[in-house]
């Protein structure tokens, strides 16, 4: 509907002999600046001066964006879709949480400035962030992302923008299976009448790799699962293919602890989830501060340790007998999905 209208618009303007002066005016922040401010999310503009190119920083209820991507029609997307992400994230709490500082975004038009502000930002560790291929990342309070198309800039800012709500808002630090299982159910939206509607069961990049990991047979048992974390995953001998596996079944099982037997399991996976974000967890006093301080480094043990207490505590079911279950619910959810060759 918004390119039909759009497209009509654009035809009139073009009959008027007007588009040349609209599309100039776009060319420029001020025009730019003009155009956004007038959308519903949208609270304050004022230009960005960066190294980098021109810029502007928008403003939403809860963001706030600095870009030197200045491309009008995805760019008049984003304020809807980052307040229709944080609407989102909530959605996976049972009573949702009050934000007063805004969330930092950086998004910027190629990979060559976000190189650059990556080398900056993110200190001694920038070799390891230039790894990142096509994506984004999240780091000191902030995601920083470059555009690699609409659908797929979105979809990793959706992401990533999960693990910056996570950090600002629980006093707890997930497990790696539940934070990237959880992560992954805010990388697919449609964009309709106006409005950001994500669809987690249609998260198809997902749903195939679930399906190939069956097919393939490398399936990763669910106590192995709960265990690992990404930094493990790329170390194996077929890091494509584990990375592929960790990921999809990460998101299988936070879907299958949502969803199958009508629910049945919602009650103890929000009960986890607010024991994470109250710091109500039923740790020690050297796990409680391990489990709270993000200065200390989560180690492979660590992460092992504390996956598999909180599956048996706020679960409590026997891993074993629950992964027949599991796979079942994992084969039924791809069951219509087609892989390519």
């Amino acid at each position: 509907m918004l390119k039909k209208i759009l497209t009509a618009i654009i035809l009139i303007l073009i009959l008027t002999g007007r588009y040349d002066c609209f599309a100039a005016s776009l060319s420029t922040v001020e025009g730019l600046s003009k155009y956004l401010a007038p959308l519903p999310a949208v609270k304050n503009i004022e230009r960005w001066n960066n190294p980098y190119s021109d810029g502007l920083i928008i403003e939403t209820q809860h963001y706030r964006v600095h870009t030197t991507l200045l491309e009008p029609l995805m760019l008049k997307q984003v304020p809807a879709f980052v307040e229709a992400a944080w609407k989102q994230y909530q959605s996976q709490l049972p009573v949702p949480v009050q934000s007063e500082d805004k969330f930092i975004l950086y998004i910027f038009k190629d990979r060559t400035q976000w190189e650059d502000f990556t080398k900056q930002f993110t200190g001694d560790q920038w070799p390891l962030y230039l790894k990142i291929k096509k994506g984004a990342y999240f780091l000191n309070g902030s995601c920083v992302a470059y555009n690699i198309g609409r659908t797929r800039t979105f979809s990793v800012i959706g992401h990533e923008g999960w693990h910056q709500f996570c950090n600002k808002h629980f006093k707890y630090r997930l497990p790696s299976w539940l934070d990237e299982g959880i992560a992954q159910l805010f990388e697919q939206s449609e964009f309709d009448k106006g409005l950001f509607v994500f669809s987690p069961a249609k998260n198809f990049q997902r749903l195939g790799a679930l399906k190939l990991t069956f097919q393939n047979n490398q399936i990763i048992p669910l106590r192995e699962l709960i265990s690992l974390n990404p930094g493990e995953v790329v170390m194996q001998e077929e890091p494509d293919k584990a990375v592929m596996a960790f990921y999809a079944q990460a998101y299988a099982l936070v879907r299958f602890l949502r969803e199958e037997g009508y629910g049945k399991r919602l009650s103890n996976y929000h009960q986890m989830l607010v024991g994470a974000l109250d710091g109500k967890w039923p740790l020690d006093e050297n796990e409680a501060k391990i489990a709270s301080d993000r200065n200390i480094q989560l180690t492979v043990t660590w992460n092992r340790y504390i996956a598999q207490k909180l599956f048996d505590i706020y679960i409590g079911e026997n891993i074993e007998q629950l992964e027949p279950e599991y796979q079942a619910f994992c084969r039924k959810i791809v069951y219509n999905i087609i892989i390519k060759k």
